[in-house]
């Protein structure tokens, strides 16, 4: 890894723990302005108060993660894009490249690749080609890889699948779907040989969304990648601490929903 990747990934990474904490906030290109996505700034202040470790936002965004409050907080372009309208939701293109989000400021960027989808050949040639562009400008790559296509379980195998992939044409680290328990996520990584977050996926309730950290974490597992479970719980701050707090402390999931009840 050259100088470049290390230094901007200790911007995304907790120093003393070596997990992280990743708040997507990129969901308005495929869903819209959704609830807790209306008022940027006020999402990202809440985020970096909460404690993460960085936010993923598109390109034009960008200027609403000018924190106005609090730490600092690292920042991930998204480089890929689709609609809920597209006939292929799951036909994820390019509408970003390496240096663009290097003038704009990013510690990391990441791609979105759908494993099994009618499309993926295009997706893996242009993580490919995103891979090369962030050796040469020493940016850490976050490839979001995730079984979906017609007839595409998402399972231990198809995940590990997708994790490997991803590992293997050059992503620094990966970001796919918890596979329901920690001996099964343990499998996935094991099998790939940069770190593994695990995406937070459909709105869960409390108690399911922690023991998902909960069992993530014990698995091995680098740290989260959870958008929606934060950005719209009736509590967001105070639940991210709680995230966190299981992240980078290891307090349980109890511990962190006796956090939640005593807000």
């Amino acid at each position: 890894m050259s100088v470049g990747k290390r230094i901007r990934i200790k911007r995304i990474f907790n120093i003393a723990s070596g997990k992280t904490v990743i708040v997507p906030l990129d969901h308005g290109v495929s869903l819209g302005p959704i609830k807790g996505l209306k008022d940027m700034d006020a999402t990202v202040n809440m985020v970096i108060r909460g404690g993460a470790n960085a936010t993923i936002v598109h390109k034009g965004i960008v200027t609403s993660t000018n924190r106005t409050e609090g730490t600092d907080i690292g920042l991930i372009i998204h480089l890929s894009a689709s609609t809920s309208l597209n006939p292929d939701p799951n036909n994820k293109i390019s509408v970003c490249d390496v240096e663009e989000a290097l003038c704009l400021g990013a510690d990391a960027v990441s791609v979105h690749v759908n494993i099994g989808a009618k499309t993926e050949s295009a997706m893996l040639e242009s993580l490919g080609k995103t891979a090369k562009e962030c050796n040469r400008w020493g940016m850490p790559l976050l490839a979001m890889m995730y079984p979906r296509g017609k007839d595409v379980k998402e399972d231990v195998k198809t995940v590990m699948l997708a994790a490997r992939v991803g590992a293997e044409l050059g992503a620094d680290i990966i970001k796919c779907p918890y596979t329901g328990n920690p001996d099964a996520f343990a499998e996935v990584v094991e099998g790939c040989p940069v770190p593994v977050v695990i995406a937070g996926g459909s709105k869960l309730d409390d108690e399911q969304t922690l023991a998902m950290i909960q069992g993530a974490m014990k698995a091995g597992a680098a740290g989260l990648s959870i958008g929606r479970n934060v950005f719209q719980h009736k509590n967001p701050e105070q639940f991210l601490k709680a995230a966190c707090a299981m992240v980078h402390q290891g307090i349980s999931a109890a511990e962190a929903l006796k956090m939640l009840n005593q807000s």
